[in-house]
């Protein structure tokens, strides 16, 4: 090989060189949002909400060909109580989140069946098509907080959370129960056997967010009537101002004494 050849080689080295030191390099592809939060807000005492029940059962036993999954928690308010039936899952403190989402979401007022997909689209809850599409959208984002959950004891989990954002956020847990029915005797659904999924039975905020991270032991207790097979530890990220949630993983307590 000459010089000639020698030096040709050379430059065509250096122009491929300097074309790929300023060449971009493709973006690391961003994970899609794998976990969705559907949140159901019922009553035994409402008519209306017995589709939208169903429906949060059939998103709880669900199994989705495109690894999306869909964490279900159905929050039963106390404000039909004086109607003619006490709902016996209803608590004072999920009417009271229900009443924030109205107000995040400048909406008149709270009503049942209203379903909240992520924390921050809402829609009247037994409407299949509307909670099918909102599903999808959230599905499509990606996710904000990278939320692990291990068992650190029969009554505790242990917690790590990750995340991009630096809004203040709370890390919030939720323990539901499967399988339960209830055989309304008065109000609106007397006479019917009233089938749920995913109930939450506890709820309350367990952390925040601090500079972008969590890591706690949380621990849990169990009511005496609930069915451990069918328990459910949901731990999620909700910013504070928004709403929106930003990730979340849910675990069995199956096993636990």
């Amino acid at each position: 090989m000459n010089k000639a050849h020698i030096f040709a080689l050379i430059v065509v080295a250096a122009v491929f060189t300097t074309a790929a030191a300023v060449l971009p390099k493709p973006a690391a592809p961003v994970p899609a949002r794998k976990a969705v939060v559907v949140e159901l807000f019922t009553s035994e005492g409402c008519s209306s909400c017995p589709p939208a029940d169903k429906l949060l059962i059939n998103f709880h036993e669900q199994h989705r060909s495109d690894g999306v999954e869909i964490i279900p928690l159905g929050f039963h308010v106390d404000y039909w109580n004086r109607l003619g039936w006490r709902d016996r899952f209803s608590s004072a403190a999920y009417s009271q989140r229900q009443e924030n989402y109205a107000d995040r979401m400048k909406l008149d007022g709270p009503y049942t069946p209203q379903m909240v997909v992520d924390g921050d689209t809402q829609f009247v809850g037994n409407d299949a098509e509307r909670a099918q599409d909102a599903i999808a959208r959230a599905a499509g984002r990606s996710a904000e907080a990278e939320v692990a959950v291990t068992r650190a004891a029969d009554d505790k989990l242990h917690v790590k959370i990750n995340s991009a954002s630096r809004n203040a956020s709370d890390v919030l847990l939720a323990i539901t129960e499967d399988n339960l029915s209830t055989s309304v005797k008065s109000g609106e659904n007397g006479g019917h056997v009233l089938r749920h999924a995913a109930v939450v039975r506890d709820f309350r905020k367990v952390g925040e967010l601090s500079s972008g991270g969590f890591e706690s032991d949380v621990a849990f207790n169990a009511g005496n009537d609930w069915k451990r097979k069918d328990l459910r530890a949901v731990i999620f990220v909700q910013e504070k101002t928004s709403g929106k949630i930003l990730g979340a993983v849910a675990t069995s307590l199956a096993g636990t004494n």
